[in-house]
């Protein structure tokens, strides 16, 4: 038939005060409805709104712990401002910027997002870090984030005076994109100062051996539509499903001296023809900085993709030339993002498709490195006992705004609600039946014929008609 089918589906729905329990029938998967579509990004629900500047000595300045929301047109340059200290004590800065087309933009192989990080002089803080991000051969729509750093301590030898720095984010686009403007995430972290000097030598030996797959039942965790809604994930075997042209965030807490390995893989489904790039899954680390990623095609049957393997996390891996030796450089969150191909549509169907994630942490957990002072936002390179159990429970990031995962953030809500009982239902039954004969009795002393008041925020509103007693 060439498109998959699904099968009746219960669901629950919230309607005011009362539960409707609705069974749709689900049929054969087409071109995705408004309802269907894969959700927007979730951006942070605290973001402040920043205005790039076309010249540095416009920028705004960004600070430390807070995340922004910015524009930038097809082609552009911004700038943004920060104001970094002496680099001999101080701490070191890192920069994000996640790039977000709107769904259906055409992007070619080489479009992307560059941010660069310049002193007071303009001259470029070279910190060995990648910093430009691509759609590549997907030629998919999906957030893409890139990143720059001012790196201090031994070994730092640019951008070491205090000063107002300029982060610089450009957008590429080739023929035959789309023209629409993006929307950008910026995220600035600060990192204190180690007390004394460490080693500028990055570990040469590791264990690098690829470990055995994990096995064991699938427990369903659904991921979220962006970092800050990102669902936590311990060591496991995670089922989930995931449309055609969607990317689902998760996260991952990683200690110092542990290693991190995950696995993803697409399901089943019927169809004809091969896509060669269809699901990417990314590494990002806690100041959302790409460590890796790895991707497969499909042809209709199961495959999988694995990330190479990384190295235990240690405040050494920054000196290494390897850009996913040097992405290991904190503990904290690690965020496994995945994204399946628009494409899969054509030969496959919108899904969802079935992704299977096999998330192993190795070694146990060592001291941290004795820090001058504390990061910015605070914690942000530890793994706490809290950040351990919401691992294990699943529960998402800090949330965002501007929609959500349809699973992550209203099917979570609405299960939970679910899930609550025949106790709750009662007394959600006898709310409804006590606040339907105060609305009766309101209309019997003068309210107009038929108007009843919803429960929820905001102003009232009417539904329906009252019937005769």
């Amino acid at each position: 038939m060439g498109r998959r089918t699904r099968g009746w589906r219960g669901r629950t729905v919230l309607a005011g005060a009362a539960l409707l329990s609705v069974v749709v029938p689900a049929g054969r998967a087409t071109t995705a409805t408004a309802a269907d579509a894969p959700p927007p990004y979730r951006f942070a629900a605290d973001a402040e709104r920043i205005e790039g500047a076309d010249q540095p000595t416009d920028a705004e300045r960004l600070t430390p712990g807070t995340s922004y929301r910015s524009t930038i047109r097809d082609n552009g340059k911004l700038y943004y401002g920060l104001r970094l200290d002496e680099a001999s004590d101080a701490s070191s800065a890192y920069v994000s910027a996640t790039a977000v087309p709107k769904p259906g933009t055409k992007v070619m192989y080489s479009d992307g997002i560059k941010v660069s990080l310049q002193d007071p002089d303009g001259h470029r803080c070279f910190s060995g870090d990648a910093g430009i991000a691509r759609f590549g051969p997907t030629e998919s729509p999906r957030p893409l984030t890139a990143w720059a750093s001012r790196r201090t301590g031994p070994g730092a030898y640019t951008c070491k005076n205090a000063g107002t720095y300029s982060v610089l984010v450009e957008r590429t686009s080739g023929p035959g994109s789309s023209l629409d403007d993006w929307e950008l995430e910026l995220q600035y972290v600060s990192e204190p100062a180690l007390e004394k000097a460490a080693s500028t030598a990055a570990p040469q030996v590791w264990d690098s051996a690829s470990p055995q797959a994990l096995e064991g039942p699938a427990l369903a965790r659904e991921g979220g539509a962006g970092f800050s809604g990102a669902r936590s994930l311990e060591q496991g075997v995670w089922k989930d499903g995931i449309r055609a042209g969607q990317t689902l965030f998760y996260r991952v807490p990683v200690d110092w001296g542990q290693q991190l390995d995950a696995t993803a893989e697409l399901g089943q489904a019927s169809g004809d023809g091969y896509l060669g790039n269809a699901l990417v899954m990314s590494l990002h680390n806690p100041v959302r900085a790409l460590v890796d990623d790895a991707g497969t095609g499909y042809d209709g049957s199961r495959k999988q993709t694995a990330l190479k393997p990384l190295p235990p996390v240690a405040y050494e891996n920054r000196f290494a030339v390897d850009d996913r030796v040097g992405g290991m450089r904190f503990a904290g969150w690690y965020y496994l993002v995945v994204h399946l191909s628009a494409g899969m549509s054509d030969k496959f169907g919108d899904g969802p498709f079935g992704l299977t994630l096999r998330v192993r942490v190795r070694g146990t957990a060592e001291e941290a490195p004795a820090y001058s002072g504390a990061a910015v936002p605070r914690d942000v390179f530890e793994v706490s006992a809290q950040d351990r159990d919401a691992a294990a429970s699943g529960s998402a990031a800090t949330g965002g705004d501007g929609g959500g995962s349809g699973s992550s953030g209203e099917n979570s809500a609405m299960k939970a609600v679910a899930v609550g009982g025949i106790g709750t239902g009662c007394v959600l039954v006898l709310g409804l039946a006590m606040w339907t004969v105060v609305a009766r009795r309101r209309a019997g002393a003068g309210t107009a014929e038929g108007a009843v008041p919803v429960a929820g925020g905001g102003a009232a509103r009417t539904y329906g008609r009252s019937r005769g007693r």
